[in-house]
């Protein structure tokens, strides 16, 4: 299992950002796939969720009508549109896939807001 998050970088407050995970190694139409983020000093936090089939997603209510989890199944690829940006949308954000029992994890990709 490879995930691999790009897309990151630098963003200003009431900007947009979208992030990628390009999925290997496993059948990714078969599984969930969910965005995690670590803000500067905190636990690692759950973000949004998107179902196998892409029909049932979820949010923190922080992101709520902010961000839009989507993925693309013929591609392998999951992707984060992250819209009305604000500094404490500051972390490093994850890619992470449930499969089998095990958590599976990209190297993350660092999203910064600022002026």
């Amino acid at each position: 299992v490879h995930l691999v998050e790009s897309g990151g970088g630098l963003g200003q407050p009431g900007g947009s950002l979208r992030l990628s995970c390009a999925a290997s190694g496993f059948t990714f139409s078969n599984f969930a796939a969910t965005w995690y983020r670590q803000r500067p000093g905190k636990e690692r936090e759950w973000v949004a969720s998107i179902s196998s089939s892409g029909g049932s997603t979820q949010y923190t209510d922080s992101v709520k009508g902010r961000f839009t989890i989507s993925r693309d199944n013929g591609k392998n690829m999951v992707y984060l549109q992250m819209n009305t940006l604000k500094p404490a949308d500051t972390a490093l954000y994850y890619c992470n896939a449930f499969i089998m029992g095990n958590d599976y994890w990209g190297q993350g990709t660092q999203v910064t807001v600022s002026l």
